[in-house]
């Protein structure tokens, strides 16, 4: 994390429909950047609304947030389109903020609101289904091509409602005292072959959410009742 870490913009949708896997979709994926002041409510920021609360939402995943960085990579990978922030669904695009650089369980302050840090992006369906409503070449196998990227972006829980503007900075108020970053965490979870030592590590990070712990605790069971070679 810089010293620079700035919001750039706020993003907010409404439910829209879509067709996917032959039938039609409800989904809050196309945002677009407001200006501000947004208020930032505990499960979601004002004016923002979600579809499908298994997969966005609730306490651990109130609001999304990508990092301006990724932008230029996509736009080199879909030259044909646009992209303007808001494009991966993300609540918020920030400048500075980079998976390698912020763990979960970390606490930060932007504008009168704070948040922690909790889990990497996994993209579901939904990201595809955006790709070829806009009949966009390349969109077929975008998921496959955002796990290879692995540039994920990550979820906050609200710790403390708030106020938020664009060009606000961010700041680290309080790092996890595990330091499992992000970037470690989208490792683990794409990697299938991943050290049984390294999924043993994240499954006891206290601050990570309970479903990865268990996911992790899972593939360590799996791995240790292969049989021998």
């Amino acid at each position: 994390m810089t010293t620079r870490s700035r919001l750039i913009s706020i993003n907010i949708g409404s439910p829209r429909e879509i067709h996917a896997n032959g039938r039609r979709i409800r989904t809050c994926i196309f945002k677009e950047p407001v200006s501000g002041p947004v208020s930032v409510r505990r499960l979601h920021l004002e004016g923002d609304q979600q579809a499908d609360l298994r997969v966005h939402g609730g306490r651990d995943k109130a609001v999304y947030v990508y990092p301006s960085e990724h932008y230029q990579f996509w736009r080199t990978e879909f030259p044909d389109m646009e992209l303007p922030f808001g494009w991966f669904g993300e609540n918020l695009t920030i400048e500075g903020l980079l998976e390698d650089a912020i763990s979960t369980g970390d606490r930060l302050r932007i504008g009168t609101a704070e948040f922690q840090v909790t889990t990497p992006r996994v993209p579901c369906y939904k990201l595809e289904a955006k790709f070829k409503s806009e009949a966009k070449p390349g969109g077929q196998d975008i998921i496959k091509r955002f796990l290879a990227a692995r540039r994920s972006g990550f979820y906050f829980a609200v710790l403390r409602e708030g106020v938020i503007n664009p060009g606000d900075s961010v700041e680290l108020i309080a790092p996890d005292a595990d330091r499992l970053t992000i970037s470690e965490l989208f490792r683990l979870y794409a990697d299938r072959h991943a050290d049984p030592a390294d999924l043993l590590r994240a499954a006891n990070v206290a601050a990570l959410t309970e479903g990865w712990r268990a996911q992790f605790r899972e593939r360590i069971r799996m791995v240790q009742s292969e049989p021998l070679p």
